[in-house]
């Protein structure tokens, strides 16, 4: 007890410590600081007060920084107003919510420099109109006249977020010294309270961001595919997870599609999400095929650390061949629904989680027709208390059959029927419309590895850019597609093969069974070679390089 105070009877000592425990329970319940705010106000009302107000520095509400240090004029926030007067007696003058601006030497900014209660045991006339004076635009003198008024520093950490100030009404005794103990000790709790509800906060914003920052912002327009996300993060804060979903352009007009999910919620989930999805982006764009895709994928995990777990699911849709080749590890089947609206859970090798190692990644290529749909989602849409895995997807291909064709209808449908609008987890979903592209957008050549091969490639190309109505094309992409032809001729091995695919742009490849990557170089002045890439990287929207299962390819992209 503080100095002066005298030692109270054991009876009512237990009834003190019972109230802090009910009142700390009650304030402490909540990792909202505004809510926690609140419930001081509320547990103060009316066993120590008959009005409360909790006002938080401004910056404090916000949690957008820490609290600083009190300068002479600081910005308030009323947070909380509870009293036992009539239902909106002080609403008009007190209202929750408003924010204040301190002037000097006001009582309430000088509880929060020094850190000392300011406590007058009766409010006079003269000293309500001090109080009501930094008010011009209401009267605030009815609330102060004749009551007992106590200002208590919230101070938590070493800083200052704000005060509760506490009036008790003419007809009842003032605040005695037992009474500010009691305030002093619950302010002192309840300050740990919502200055752990805002730490909170923070770190659960700054997780939001960073998760969405990290997430695709609108799909990919690529030829012979439509793509459509759905996001829907979990509805309890401390749920931020790891999921993610990403939609790839590849080489060839193909789509990488991958959806993931960091076991485990908050900030370090969201960062391994963020790594991962990366690395997936970074694999991806070197046409790494699934299987190994995941197995790269693995290992990065098991460097980042032995408790990084992730499912992942990774698909690569060839619109020109109709294939999709898949690979999982341990993650949610997709479900694939056929142009007829028949669907199935495609039955794929499980695998280990990311992170897991010690075992194989085995992709499955299957044919898929044109108009087909494939779906994939986390395991957030699917699983509740009440449904579990199998039922869930069971409940996923009914709500697919009965979904409209177009893809964003159909994603809607599925969200408002497996959904929540308070999710325990995050729900990702992916939908991917299987178009194809049509056989009179492809030509493909298989070229003798000789000489002649490099004019006759140059007249093919004319002869398909003229078909295709391309002729202002037909010099930049001849050129082209014979300097890729000659690298073969000249650097690759066995059998070459040119394709063209008009789509969202013109793709030129030149396939040969050579092991090594070409490589861009400066070429001298002097230099009789070394000039092919260079040209294709000047002349070209885009262009690469990767290996295949028998060989490896060279391509450019050319705008449309």
């Amino acid at each position: 007890l503080p100095d002066g105070v005298a030692p109270a009877r054991p009876d009512a000592v237990r009834q003190h410590l019972a109230f802090l425990g009910e009142a700390g329970d009650q304030v402490g319940g909540s990792l909202d600081h505004l809510q926690a705010a609140r419930a001081l106000a509320a547990a103060v009302v009316p066993r120590l007060a008959d009005f409360a107000a909790v006002e938080l520095l401004d910056v404090v509400a916000d949690s957008a920084g820490p609290a600083a240090d009190i300068a002479d004029t600081v910005r308030v926030r009323r947070v909380g107003v509870v009293h036992n007067d009539d239902p909106g007696r002080w609403d008009e003058i007190a209202p929750e919510g408003e924010i204040l601006r301190l002037p000097p030497g006001t009582a309430c900014l000088q509880a929060m420099r020094t850190g000392r209660t300011v406590h007058l045991p009766r409010v006079d006339k003269a000293c309500a109109d001090r109080l009501a004076a930094p008010f011009t635009d209401r009267d605030l003198r009815p609330l102060y006249t004749g009551r007992a008024l106590v200002i208590v520093p919230l101070i938590a950490r070493g800083r200052a977020l704000g005060n509760i100030k506490l009036l008790r009404k003419p007809d009842r005794p003032g605040f005695d010294d037992v009474d500010l103990a009691l305030l002093g000790e619950l302010a002192r709790r309840g300050a740990l309270c919502i200055d752990n509800g805002r730490l909170y906060r923070r770190e659960v914003h700054v997780a939001q961001e960073l998760q969405r920052s990290m997430l695709p912002d609108d799909p990919p327009d690529v030829a012979g595919a439509r793509v459509r996300y759905r996001y829907r993060p979990a509805g309890q804060a401390a749920q931020v997870g790891g999921d993610w979903f990403d939609a790839i352009p590849l080489p060839g007009c193909r789509l990488g599609i991958v959806v993931g999910d960091v076991m485990g919620h908050g900030l370090t989930s969201a960062a391994i999400m963020g790594q991962l999805r990366t690395a997936v982006r970074t694999l991806a764009g070197e046409d790494t095929r699934p299987g190994r895709l995941l197995r790269q994928l693995d290992g990065l995990a098991r460097r980042l650390g032995e408790d990084y777990l992730a499912t992942c699911l990774y698909a690569i849709y060839d619109p020109v061949a109709r294939t999709c080749t898949l690979a999982n590890a341990g993650h949610v089947p997709p479900v694939l629904v056929g142009p007829d609206g028949e669907s199935r859970v495609l039955d794929l090798p499980e695998g280990v989680p990311i992170g897991v190692g010690g075992a194989p990644f085995e992709a499955v290529q299957i044919p898929v027709e044109d108009g087909s749909r494939l779906v994939l989602c986390t395991d957030g849409l699917l699983e509740r208390r009440d449904r579990d895995l199998d039922q869930g997807l069971r409940e996923l291909r009914r709500h697919l059959a009965a979904a409209p064709p177009d893809l964003d209808a159909a994603c809607d449908a599925v969200l408002a029927g497996l959904g929540s609008d308070n999710p325990v987890d995050d729900v990702a979903l992916v939908a991917v419309g299987f178009d194809g592209i049509p056989p009179a957008d492809v030509a493909a050549w298989d070229l003798e590895p000789e000489p002649s091969m490099v004019r006759w490639a140059r007249a093919q190309v004319a002869d398909r850019l003229a078909a295709w109505k391309l002729d202002a094309l037909t010099p930049t992409i001849q050129l082209l597609a014979s300097e890729l032809a000659t690298n073969a001729l000249l650097h690759g091995a066995g059998a070459v093969r040119l394709r063209l695919v008009r789509g969202r742009a013109l793709v030129c490849e030149v396939y040969d069974d050579g092991a090594d990557l070409p490589h861009l170089r400066t070429a001298a002045a002097t230099d009789e070679t070394g000039r092919g890439l260079q040209l294709v990287s000047h002349l070209a929207g885009r262009w690469g390089t990767h290996r295949t299962a028998h060989g490896k390819v060279v391509w450019f992209e050319h705008d449309l």
